[in-house]
């Protein structure tokens, strides 16, 4: 009797709706409970369009306390105002400025910050806290944590269905993670004025769905802080411009009045006090 063949069947020849089956090539379309980011052109690339709660979201960067309230912080003023709870900070590398979340929506009694000198502490407090059903959502610095803790991790924020944000060093990219979501996350400064950064590029290194190779451009600060810093970029470039001419002996009539040295002054003066307010704005 002659062996029977195996028949293979390409993916093209399956269905393209199978129940339960997700196929690798498009974001998977279950029944993920997501919550939005805020950011439309996040959303369109996350499955679920949001941030996925119960499940932890690892963020990637190389400089820590940059640009990570931002990233999350529109989610977070979405999810309190449906939900109670706390929203906890675990270890940050910062002191948050309360003033500033309040502004964009996130009230003070919301938030509790554990600091822990060392890092097992920092991990056993985010266990504890996801494991709290008072808790919202977890915002934890791991920048040693190991594999197998991240697991413990992720079930923790599974069984009580939480949103938790893991934040790591960019070095960490190379490493296994059991997050379901895992992005990196970097800033873009402000085109002439280095000290300002009102983008920040959003890398999506793992999710449920295909590879994306193209990073995403996402506001890195409320919109009044980048009003600000573009009114100071323009004028010290506007200053540093004029004080060249005068010192060459010209001056243009389009920045200021022929030899109007107090005009010059006046500029880098403005220049000066948009520094003093910018981190007032941003906290």
């Amino acid at each position: 009797m002659p062996a029977l063949s195996p028949v293979l069947r390409v993916v093209s020849d399956l269905p393209s709706a199978v129940p339960g089956v997700w196929h690798a090539d498009s974001l998977s379309a279950g029944p993920l409970q997501a919550q939005p980011t805020g950011h439309a052109l996040l959303d369109a690339q996350l499955p679920g369009g949001g941030w996925p709660v119960g499940a932890m979201t690892e963020v990637l960067q190389a400089r820590p306390g940059l640009h990570e309230w931002q990233l999350v912080l529109p989610a977070l003023v979405q999810a309190a105002a449906l939900r109670r709870g706390a929203v906890v900070v675990v270890a940050p590398p910062h002191e948050p400025f309360v003033p500033a979340l309040q502004a964009q929506g996130l009230r003070a009694e919301r938030l509790c910050r554990l600091q822990a000198s060392q890092p097992q502490a920092a991990l056993w407090a985010t266990e504890q806290a996801l494991r709290c059903r008072d808790v919202m959502a977890v915002l934890a610095w791991l920048p040693q944590a190991q594999p197998a803790a991240l697991r413990r991790l992720q079930l923790a924020a599974a069984q009580q269905q939480q949103l938790l944000w893991v934040f790591r060093g960019g070095d960490a990219a190379g490493q296994a993670s059991p997050a379901m979501l895992r992005v990196q996350l970097q800033g873009l400064p402000l085109p002439g004025h280095p000290a300002g950064a009102p983008q920040m590029q959003v890398h999506i290194l793992k999710r449920k769905g295909p590879p994306l190779d193209q990073a995403l451009s996402l506001p890195a600060c409320p919109s009044l802080l980048a009003q600000v810093l573009q009114a100071q970029a323009s004028r010290r470039m506007a200053a540093q411009q004029y004080a060249q001419q005068l010192v060459q002996g010209r001056s243009s009539p389009s920045l200021a009045p022929v030899g109007s040295v107090p005009a010059a002054a006046s500029m880098v003066e403005s220049a000066h006090a948009l520094d003093r307010i910018a981190p007032a704005v941003s906290g």
